[in-house]
């Protein structure tokens, strides 16, 4: 069972604000600081600083979040095997081009299994992250970066990241120079994207950013990205599985290195899913 003060902490270090934690619990203000102190006595260390007002994290508060998380993980799948649920129910967030082109074998095979049941979230990489922060999620897959000292992951897959254009567009089927690459419309994916993550660090190796482009279109969407490039308004970087999904669509490539990015399994560091992945995967190998 968990001291419900560790709930006051993690709320405390999503918000990094006592007034706004102790709105979001229905406590006081002063109730807030005595959980945090309780905590601090307890554990015989310091977890916050204020300083020139604004409230930081020690390094004894960061390494007690991450295990406390991953506490709270545990204590939701221990509450799942007290209840003696027939249904094996998992939680997983995956990107856009992971959940609409790479996982459709592995979810039909997993609910196949009448005993299994399944909430899937599809989100930017950013945003699974964060639910992944809040206990929201058992595991989840991502193609984009994340940050190893909060996370542990298992590669899943290696996929090419490519260039596509029209068909018939110049760049159709040819390697092309950076230069001739920033004289097109490029369409791009949203902030916090693994997709755009990864086309701004490549964009990065030969000092350029999509603000050097002659103009640069911001869509969510992978099916309308898709459909503004086969009416030839753009090109844009996508993985190989999602380029090679339309005949009106071809690949091009930047001069230099071919771009190969992973797609991980993701899930919160101290946490104990390997159940539950290979649960997930099982069905399909």
């Amino acid at each position: 069972m968990l001291d419900y003060r560790i709930d006051t902490f993690l709320v405390l270090c999503k918000y990094m604000n006592y007034r706004k934690t102790a709105e979001i619990l229905h406590l006081s203000q002063p109730a807030v600081t005595q959980h945090i102190q309780a905590i601090e006595r307890f554990y015989d260390c310091k977890l916050f600083n204020y300083e020139n007002h604004k409230l930081t994290k020690t390094n004894s508060a960061i390494l007690l979040e991450k295990y406390a998380r991953a506490v709270k993980l545990h204590d939701y799948s221990l509450r799942e095997k007290l209840e003696e649920k027939e249904i094996n129910e998992i939680r997983i967030g995956v990107t856009k081009t992971i959940g609409d082109y790479y996982l459709e074998d592995n979810i039909v095979n997993f609910l196949s299994n009448k005993n299994n049941t399944l909430t899937l979230i599809v989100d930017n990489t950013q945003h699974l992250l964060r639910l992944l922060e809040d206990n929201k999620l058992d595991f989840a897959i991502i193609e984009g970066m994340f940050d190893k000292d909060t996370f542990d992951s298992v590669l899943l897959h290696k996929e090419p990241f490519v260039g596509i254009c029209h068909k018939d567009h110049p760049f159709a089927n040819k390697e092309i120079t950076i230069d001739e690459l920033l004289k097109e419309t490029i369409i791009h994916r949203e902030k916090g994207s693994g997709t755009r993550a990864i086309l701004e660090q490549e964009l990065s190796g030969y000092n350029e950013s999509l603000n050097q482009f002659e103009r640069h279109i911001c869509i969510s969407s992978f099916k309308l990205i898709l459909d503004l490039v086969k009416k030839g308004l753009g090109v844009s970087f996508v993985y190989n599985i999602l380029a090679k999904s339309d005949p009106e669509i071809e690949k091009f490539s930047i001069k230099g290195e071919l771009v190969v990015r992973q797609f991980n399994i993701v899930y919160l560091k101290y946490g104990d899913v390997r159940e539950k992945i290979e649960s997930f995967f099982r069905e399909y190998n």
